[in-house]
């Protein structure tokens, strides 16, 4: 059995959940930003001083078993029409709340819903604060809380935490023990970078030799990465982590048809490419995505499933770990 985890947040992580937690010969980790501050989760964590629970609870229903045939993910996932009073919340948001309070801690919320979803593998926060995410822009502009971040017309230079930020330590062992890392599938700026600057969390993954993959997205996200390439995703990665921080991407290579990519223009949203033939890591071409009924386009759980047990399986020969002995701690961002 091999330790595999996920670092990320969001829809995206929650897709590949769903194709990971049916593979047998791994023991699946998720670790999951705290940084959301949007709609009913930004409205809960001001109210009752928490970490957030709206990509938590979405990879909670993505790993239950049995997911077809339980009503309580469709339950947990239920949002409330109006905009007063409950208005605009999702039920499972509010359970996780009522929760922390009946069981006295955040993680006993995760701990009891994962027991009534019948979850496959373990879901952790990777921290336990309330932590608000601020971005510097190109320009100098400072913006802060991960809503307002994507809303600017502008370019991100670096998001970070003005405070200390205390990684949950379960988190911590879990990159420790882990013999697979994976970032993604998600926002980069906003789901998946926010993990890896809380303190701690970058040295774990520095510390551990293990193969570092990065499942890159399919198409740009307005506001967040206009006009990047696959080796810009790896680069602002890499600036937030260290070098040499990604041993191998996994890039789509699905045609999308004319009418999606028009549909996503409208939004000034455009397929990613690798502009290169030539890394210091590995670059795999995987058909990752399949379109929805509104022409959207989604990870495929399944085919992003095939590829991670594709990688299990070559751990020793596919995937090498760039072996970080000639960097030095201060090299690691913070």
């Amino acid at each position: 059995m091999k330790n595999v985890v996920l670092i990320g947040g969001g829809t995206g992580l929650s897709a590949m959940m769903q194709g990971l937690k049916e593979l047998d010969d791994i023991n699946l980790t998720a670790i999951i930003s705290v940084a959301d501050d949007g709609g009913s989760t930004g409205r809960l964590r001001d109210n009752y001083d928490m970490p957030a629970m709206g990509d938590i609870r979405h990879v909670l229903c993505a790993m239950a078993a049995d997911r077809d045939d339980s009503i309580f993910p469709a339950l947990m996932n239920y949002r409330f029409s109006g905009d007063e009073d409950v208005g605009g919340h999702q039920l499972g948001n509010l359970i996780f709340t009522a929760l922390t309070d009946i069981t006295g801690s955040f993680m006993g919320a995760v701990q009891a819903i994962g027991k009534v979803l019948k979850v496959r593998g373990e879901i952790l926060p990777v921290s336990l604060d309330n932590a608000i995410l601020y971005a510097l822009m190109a320009d100098g502009t400072l913006v802060r809380g991960e809503k307002n971040i994507p809303s600017l017309n502008n370019s991100i230079e670096k998001v970070f935490y003005q405070q200390k930020v205390q990684p949950y330590s379960k988190a911590v062992k879990a990159i420790e023990e882990a013999d697979l890392i994976i970032y993604g599938i998600g926002s980069l700026y906003t789901s998946i970078i926010p993990n890896l600057i809380v303190d701690g969390i970058s040295q774990a993954i520095y510390n551990n030799l293990c193969p570092k993959v990065y499942f890159c997205n399919a198409m740009s996200q307005p506001g967040e990465t206009d006009g990047f390439s696959m080796e810009d995703h790896v680069s602002a990665l890499e600036k937030h982590l260290y070098k040499n921080a990604v041993d191998c991407c996994i890039l789509n290579s699905r045609p999308i048809p004319e009418e999606t990519l028009q549909l996503y223009e409208k939004s000034a949203g455009y397929p990613i490419n690798a502009l290169s033939e030539t890394h210091t890591y590995q670059v795999w071409k995987r058909p990752l995505i399949l379109i929805d009924e509104k022409g959207k386009i989604r990870h495929d759980p399944m085919a992003v499933a095939d590829v991670v047990e594709e990688l299990v399986k070559q751990l020793s020969d596919s995937v090498k770990p760039v072996i970080k002995t000639d960097l030095q701690a201060s090299e690691i961002s913070q």
